[in-house]
């Protein structure tokens, strides 16, 4: 059975994906077309039914509920690994409403924690998470909403952190916070989905029995980082909720979902 599949080049999705898309594991009688694309493109694509399999932010799940159901395995949610709000100088936070800020996305998990944080602020800026920075520091808006590696970088080109928007949800919830999923079309049974979440479970921990080696294929799809970034990036969003959600998971991505209900009713 051939099945599309989208994750992100970033290096907790390709140490995810590894060993099932390179066939490291058996992977039975599954077959993979495989898309490597920004979070963003997913979401759309997944607004869209386009992948069988996709990546996707849980700030997106609300809207595809109709047509994906979420895998137990894949995802990536965790403590002290949210986005963060930077700028080019300090900013109160009471001021944070009369500003122009970078969102990497409008239905991602990082515009749905910066609309918890700042619901009244809505001179918002969508466009890709790796253009934030430099719009930044070109001065196109005031601040940025950042994820992935550039939570390890921003500091080097003279950005500064005006808060966590992970730890504002720890804060409130007392949840892990809820990053990304995996979702699968539910035109498939129950039983291949099953099947499949067991592929990525299996592929999950393939990868961590050779960690904290970084295979070639993570290495070649991670965007300007030296290999200690990129162990930095895979310990902070690929841990035990990746192998299985569990209870405290589930729960958090229940609140999550409460919290998108409210913002937009």
């Amino acid at each position: 059975m051939k099945l599309t599949l989208g994750f992100s080049p970033c290096p907790n999705d390709t140490f995810i994906f590894d060993a099932l898309v390179n066939k490291k594991i058996d992977i039975g009688e599954f077959e993979f077309e495989i898309f490597l694309e920004d979070v963003q493109t997913l979401n759309q694509w997944a607004l869209q039914k386009k992948l069988d399999i996709t990546k996707i932010s849980y700030g997106v799940f609300p809207l595809i509920t109709d047509n994906y159901d979420l895998l137990d395995s894949g995802g990536a949610l965790g403590k002290g690994v949210g986005p963060l709000l930077i700028s080019k100088k300090q900013i109160p936070a009471s001021e944070i409403n009369n500003c122009t800020v970078a969102v990497p996305g409008k239905n991602t998990t990082a515009h749905l924690l910066f609309s918890l944080a700042f619901p009244k602020a809505d001179k918002k800026e969508f466009m890709i998470f790796s253009s934030i920075e430099d719009a930044v520091l070109n001065g196109d808006v005031h601040c940025g909403v950042i994820i992935h590696e550039n939570r390890f970088t921003y500091q080097q080109k003279g950005l500064v952190k005006i808060i966590d928007l992970g730890e504002y949800w720890e804060k409130e919830t007392g949840y892990p916070i809820p990053l990304g999923g995996i979702a699968m079309s539910n035109n498939h049974t129950p039983e291949i989905q099953k099947k499949i979440n067991s592929l990525i479970k299996q592929s999950v921990e393939f990868a961590f029995t050779n960690y904290p080696v970084l295979t070639a294929f993570v290495k070649r799809h991670s965007q300007e980082m030296d290999e200690h970034v990129m162990r930095q990036h895979i310990d902070l969003y690929v841990n035990n909720y990746s192998i299985t959600l569990g209870k405290d998971g589930e729960q958090a991505i229940k609140k999550l979902m409460e919290i998108y209900s409210s913002i937009n009713k």
